[in-house]
Order: C-alpha cells, then sequence, then structure tokens
C-alpha cells in the first residue's frame, strides 16, 4: 500500500470513507446553517459593489496549479464565503474521502468497487492497491502493448487482411467508451497524425441509429479500415449492435471470416465474449472495474487517441492528469483548484439556486468538452439519495450544457444576460495557438473576456432605454491555460473529474454508480421483444407507450406496401 497516502490519514478506516458522516442530515450540520444564513445576509451585494470596494479582489481570489489558472473573482461572494464552505468540507470529511479514493479503498459502495483512474495516470514506480494486489504493473503492462499496437498502426507494420496498409480508424462504443475518445481526439486533432505523406483518418460510432455507421464508413474501404470495439462488459446493447453492424460491413468488404482478426480489436474485461465475436484476444485491451467509463479515457479506452496522437502525446496527457491528481491529493484544501471549484459549485447549485452550469471553452478544438463533462456531472451526481440510502432534501447535480465560446455568443448568450434563468458560466481559455495566428486568438480571447466582464457587471446607465438594460451579476469563473496542448487537455479533465468528487462528497452521494440508466436498458430489452415479434402481440404498458409501440409497428413498413 502506498504509505504515504495512507499515513496522512490513518484514522480513517478502509472501505467506509463515509460511515463516519452518513447518519448526519446535510442541511443539519452548522457550515450549512452558517452558509444559508450567510446567503441572506449578502443577497443583494451586486459584484459591481464587490469590485468598487476591492482593488485587489481578483488578486486574492484567484490561484494558480499544475498549469491551470483559475480566476473565481466573479462569484457572488465575500471573503467569508469560502471558510464557510472550507468548514463544510471539513465537516463532511472530504480530506478523508480524498485519501480513501487514492487509497484504493471500495469507495462505490453500491458496486463494492474502489475507485481507483487516478491510478492509470501514476507513474510506473507508484504503488496502489485494490484488494491487496498492486494494479500499477498491469496498467503498465497495458499501456505498453497500446504504444507498441498505436506505432504499428501509425508505422504500417500492421496490414490489413489484403495487405493494404490502415488508413481508417474507427471507434465503437457509448457513453464514457466514446465521449473520451472523441473528445481527446477532437482537442488534440493537431496533434494527430494527418499532415505526413500517409495520414490517418478517424470516425467514431456511438448511435444505434443505423445512419451514424452509414455516415461514419460511407467513403471508408474494409481493406484499409480497422475497427475498436470498446465495451468493459463486451455486452453492451448499442455497441454490440454496433460492432456486429462493422463486422458484417467488413465481411461484405473482404469475403473471409480470417479478415476479423486484422481489422478489429477489443477494449474489454471479457475475453470469452471477445472471443466468441471472433476477435483474437491476443487483441483485445484489457479494462477494470475499477475504472467507470466515464473516467476512463487514461485506460485502453484511449486507444484511438493514442493511434491518432502517437504513445508519446498520450504519455504527456497522462503527466497532465497526474500533475491534477496529485495538486488535488496533496494541497491544502484552501489552495486547492478542484476543491474551490467544487465548493463554489455546492454554494452556486444549494444556496443561489443555480440549477445550471454553461461550459463555455473559447477553443475550436473543445467544441466536444461540454458533451464530456455533462456525462462526467450529471451521471457521477445525478443522484436523489445519499450513500446510505436516504432521499435527500437539497439539489444535488446541476445541469451541464455548453457550446464553444463565440458560436453560444450568437446563439444562447442572450438568455444569459437578459433572461429570467440564472446560470452559473465556466469560462475555459488558452493564451497561445497550436496554429500561429495570433491576431484571431487575440479577437476570440476578448470576446471572452469581454462576455464574462458583461456578465458580472452588466449595464445599467441612467437613462438608458430598458430593452438594452444587462442587470450583470450573474456568477463565472475562468480557466486560463498557456496552450492547449495533452498535458493541458489532461490538467482540465483531472480538474473537472476532482470537482465532481468534491461535490459529491458533500452531498454525501456515491458518485461512481448510475443505476438510473439500467432501468431504461431493462424497458428497452422488453420493449425491443414486442416490435420484433410477429402480428400483434399484447402490450401490458401504459395507454401511452401501447399507442405509440402501436402506431410504430403499423408506419414502419407502409412505404414497402
Amino acid at each position: 500500500m502506498n504509505s504515504a497516502i495512507r499515513d496522512a490519514n490513518p484514522a480513517l478506516p478502509p472501505h467506509r470513507a463515509s460511515e463516519h458522516t452518513a447518519h448526519v442530515e446535510l442541511t443539519s450540520r452548522p457550515a450549512w446553517k452558517a452558509l444559508a444564513a450567510h446567503q441572506q445576509a449578502i443577497s443583494d451585494l451586486h459584484l459591481r459593489r464587490l469590485f468598487a470596494d476591492d482593488a485587489r479582489r481578483s488578486e486574492r481570489m484567484a490561484c494558480e496549479a499544475a498549469g491551470v489558472y483559475f480566476d473565481y473573482s466573479k462569484n457572488r461572494i465575500t471573503d467569508a464565503t469560502l471558510p464557510l464552505l472550507l468548514r463544510l468540507a471539513g465537516e463532511c470529511g472530504l480530506d478523508a474521502h480524498i485519501a480513501a479514493m487514492f487509497r484504493g479503498d471500495n469507495i462505490n459502495l453500491t458496486e463494492h468497487r474502489a475507485v481507483l483512474h487516478t491510478a492509470l495516470r501514476a507513474p510506473e514506480n507508484t504503488k496502489r492497491f485494490v484488494d491487496g494486489i498492486n494494479v500499477m504493473p498491469g496498467i503498465h503492462a497495458v499501456l505498453k502493448r497500446m504504444a507498441d499496437f498505436a506505432r504499428q498502426i501509425r508505422n504500417g507494420a500492421w496490414r490489413g487482411f489484403s495487405g493494404k496498409r490502415i488508413c481508417n480508424v474507427v471507434s465503437i462504443g457509448i457513453g464514457g467508451s466514446d465521449l473520451g475518445p472523441s473528445m481527446a481526439y477532437e482537442a488534440l486533432r493537431h496533434y494527430s497524425q494527418r499532415d505526413s505523406g500517409f495520414g490517418l483518418h478517424f470516425r467514431f460510432i456511438s448511435s444505434v441509429d443505423s445512419n451514424d455507421f452509414l455516415e461514419a464508413t460511407r467513403d471508408l474501404d474494409p481493406a484499409e479500415t480497422l475497427f475498436i470495439i470498446c465495451s468493459k462488459s463486451f455486452t453492451t446493447q448499442e455497441t454490440l449492435s454496433n460492432a456486429h453492424r462493422a463486422r458484417a460491413w467488413c465481411l461484405q468488404g473482404l469475403g473471409h471470416d480470417q479478415a476479423i482478426g486484422r481489422h478489429f480489436v477489443a477494449v474489454s474485461s471479457n475475453a470469452a465474449g471477445v472471443a466468441a465475436f471472433g476477435i483474437d484476444v491476443a487483441n483485445m485491451f484489457s479494462t477494470w472495474d475499477w475504472v467507470g467509463g466515464r473516467y476512463s479515457l487514461c485506460s485502453a479506452v484511449g486507444l484511438s487517441t493514442m493511434i491518432a496522437i502517437g504513445p508519446e502525446n498520450f504519455r504527456a496527457m497522462l503527466g497532465g492528469f497526474h500533475a491534477m491528481d496529485e495538486h488535488f491529493r496533496t494541497a491544502p484544501l484552501a489552495q486547492n483548484l478542484p476543491v474551490l471549484h467544487g465548493l463554489l459549485a455546492i454554494w452556486n447549485a444549494n444556496f443561489l439556486k443555480l440549477h445550471s452550469v454553461a461550459v463555455l471553452p473559447y477553443e475550436h478544438y473543445l467544441r466536444r468538452l461540454p458533451a464530456y463533462l455533462q456525462q462526467l456531472a450529471m451521471e457521477s451526481n445525478g443522484k436523489q439519495v445519499t450513500i446510505d440510502g436516504r432521499r435527500v432534501v437539497y439539489p444535488t447535480s446541476p445541469i451541464y450544457w455548453g457550446e464553444s465560446g463565440i458560436n453560444g455568443q450568437h446563439s444562447f448568450f442572450q438568455l444569459l444576460h437578459q433572461g429570467t434563468a440564472r446560470v452559473a458560466c465556466d469560462f475555459i481559455g488558452f493564451c497561445q495557438s497550436a496554429n500561429a495566428h495570433a491576431a484571431s486568438r487575440d479577437l476570440l480571447m476578448a470576446n471572452m473576456f469581454a462576455q464574462a466582464e458583461a456578465l458580472a457587471f452588466g449595464n445599467t446607465a441612467t437613462g438608458l432605454d430598458p430593452h438594452r438594460v444587462v442587470d450583470g451579476n450573474h456568477a463565472s469563473n475562468t480557466l486560463l491555460l498557456a496552450a492547449l496542448t495533452p498535458e493541458a487537455l489532461g490538467r482540465l479533465i483531472a480538474f473537472y473529474e476532482h470537482s465532481v468528487f468534491t461535490q459529491g462528497v458533500i452531498w454525501n452521494i456515491n458518485s461512481f454508480d448510475q443505476w438510473g440508466v439500467e432501468l431504461g436498458k431493462e424497458l428497452t430489452t422488453r420493449t425491443m421483444a414486442e416490435l420484433e415479434t410477429a402480428g400483434e402481440p399484447q402490450l401490458e404498458h401504459d395507454s401511452s407507450t401501447n399507442a405509440l409501440i402501436q402506431r410504430y409497428r403499423r408506419l414502419r413498413h407502409a412505404d414497402d406496401k
């Protein structure tokens, strides 16, 4: 066991990180009550006043670590707010929970699992234990296999069944097995192998709508295409449906079952399922049940990303993740970036009643980030019961949404500025462009700074036409990084992972299960059987669902008559 982590919190018993706090209702905690009273006391303060009264506010309410500059001065807080939030974190045992996660305790209590995605990006000489077993050798063995395979694809050593070089990589997955790789590929496209004489092209398929597969493969040659099937269980309905569609497409083009071995690899923990599909288990890259899908980008789920940007850049991305992990693990809570972000999210959601967060990256390559963070935040913290099964009496995860900054300004920013809904915002910007066009970067960042300023301070000049009045006083954070490099992407994603974890600890919920997703899957299986059954099967849903199924059955083949 990593003694440095264990010794940091020796009083915390293993496997029950929340046991000592679960019986205390969050809203009954002294710090919670103090925060509620504090909110009432400062409810009329405007950000204009707070900045006017304190020339050094932006200096004091900003901090930097692991290459991320975090300015939280445009939140509706005073000097008394953060100390109260930090008191709440202490009452909820946040330090102990952080130590328990890194130690490998089974903090995913409903599934009886450790939560060790941080081990995926830790150095090889680190020790991380799950049920007494050091998982680091296995992690780095998979990373080395991934790197070897990625180099073979990139240098042309791995050939397709007909001897042609692989030019196209199609990743098939859903949820974190799709959102992670597709977001990372878009974010780091500048680093992908595409400008040399031999380029690689990447596509991502997640929807069971056959049009997704059709459009992704329409212009591809099966002889030059590799499919990566990402499914930890290798039973995920959507992923296997697309995998079988890909298999049929490949066989139609290449005409032999043996082609599967050269055009399919798997990311899974189910060797039997992979083999039954026809993929050689030698071409299976292992995953682990102590890594949730939305935290799996640094595992073999990131194989397509590694092929795209190369093993060295992938390792650099892991280094960025690890740098933020170590900051989160070791920094005092008052100087801990993810902790501060998470606590401010609690303040905004539970005390200011801001139940929506707009993620606004002013960077074209990060246009998939809002979708990625939607899953990370809402699948993690969209919960209605505490860890011990009691119904919560306070809001948990806000709704996350967003768009790249400039596009959003001509879409929904009108609502942000003058609408009746109150929305917290995260602005994300980079000082340098991957492509050296300084003037366009200046224009991009000028827009970001201006929008954050307008949201905070508004425009209420005397005599102004009421249609032009902008009240301001909207809460926002600004994250500023030097450039969107692989390291920076890792730091940024880990920042949000640990912020989400912090929020889950305060709310006393399990951020690592997703039982709500399972109900829809169960009902889908039942309904699918009814759609496939010939004749008119007896339907026993509600009247609306029954009527919709019946109408669908009548109309689905109407054009065939």
